[in-house]
């Protein structure tokens, strides 16, 4: 991996709420009203760079910041606002009347061939269509797993045990040449791109910063722990097939053994990590705590979602 340091620069704003936060981490520039997140597009390029740079401050930070910001009562009081205004609408936008069983078997049916990204990059994807993916997905591959870490203390028994037991893979089970972000900066370097932590968040699409910042939001708030572990099941569950494509498109175009081996990797991995994500994890907690099959269901719409906007912004972008 390129140039080590002690974390990402702090990104370009793009708009008040954005411009307040960063002003304030760079050089204790005053913060936005809270009260003028109820005001934002939840969605929208504004809120969501500035709840993703609230957001990591737990991960890495950010060069030249004070490590004490992370803990800063006057932003968490602002991160509190744009947590509000964007699970609010999340809620609103991507709950589904439907049993979790049946959201559940729902993950398992195919998409209709050429519907979506990993369709169009496996059957028609150019490498340059291949590099703006791995872009996108580097602001959270770059650190696969470590939002779902924050669920360990939440849960006990079968529930904790299957969890750890899937984390233990994507963190490379004991080998660091294995861990998943080592193995995506692998794949990005294949592609020629910045295999440097953070590098491309100023190219981050909002729909692709909304889907890391759903995962901070459910690890870090214990009150949705049931979220995470929904969101948790519906990426493992799908991972495999569109690992599959991937890996596809990968081959295809010529992309490199490390890009190909990224997907895999995944495909192997996923399909067993399914099978305990639902039986362990989420049998587990049910069995512990059958008050949130509820969120749990939330947590999965809230990612189908997401992951629909992202698609549908890349593929207008790349048809453009």
């Amino acid at each position: 991996m390129s140039g080590i340091r002690t974390g990402p620069c702090l990104p370009r704003t793009r708009g008040p709420l954005s411009q307040g936060v960063i002003g304030c981490l760079r050089d204790g520039s005053p913060l936005p009203d809270a009260a003028s997140a109820q005001d934002a597009d939840p969605y929208g390029d504004d809120l969501q760079l500035a709840l993703y740079v609230s957001y990591e401050l737990h991960y890495r930070g950010f060069h030249g910041v004070r490590p004490e910001m992370e803990w800063d009562p006057p932003l968490l009081a602002v991160r509190a606002a744009l947590e509000d205004r964007f699970l609010t609408a999340l809620r609103r936008d991507a709950t589904e009347a439907t049993g979790l069983d049946d959201l559940l078997d729902g993950l398992l049916v195919e998409p209709v061939r050429g519907s979506g990204v990993s369709w169009f990059l496996q059957d028609r994807g150019e490498l340059r269509h291949l590099r703006d993916y791995a872009t996108q997905r580097s602001l959270y591959h770059l650190k696969e797993a470590d939002p779902h870490a924050w669920v360990l203390p939440r849960l006990s028994g079968r529930a904790k045990a299957g969890m750890a037991a899937v984390e233990y893979d994507e963190f490379g089970a004991g080998r660091a040449d294995r861990v998943h972000a080592r193995l995506f900066a692998d794949l990005m370097d294949d592609l020629d791109l910045d295999t440097a932590y953070g590098t491309y968040l100023d190219e981050g699409r909002a729909p692709m910063l909304a889907l890391v910042n759903m995962m901070s939001l459910f690890g870090l708030h214990r009150r949705l722990r049931g979220a995470l572990v929904g969101h948790f099941a519906a990426v493992e569950i799908t991972s495999s097939p569109a690992s599959r494509r991937l890996a596809h498109a990968m081959k295809r175009t010529g992309a490199g053994s490390a890009a190909e081996f990224f997907y895999t990797e995944h495909v192997e991995a996923d399909a067993v990590h399914e099978q305990v994500v639902r039986r362990d994890v989420i049998g587990g907690l049910l069995a512990d705590e059958p008050g949130l099959a509820p969120d749990i269901a939330f947590g999965i719409t809230a990612t189908s979602f997401l992951e629909d906007r992202l698609g549908e912004r890349l593929l207008a972008d790349w048809q453009a």
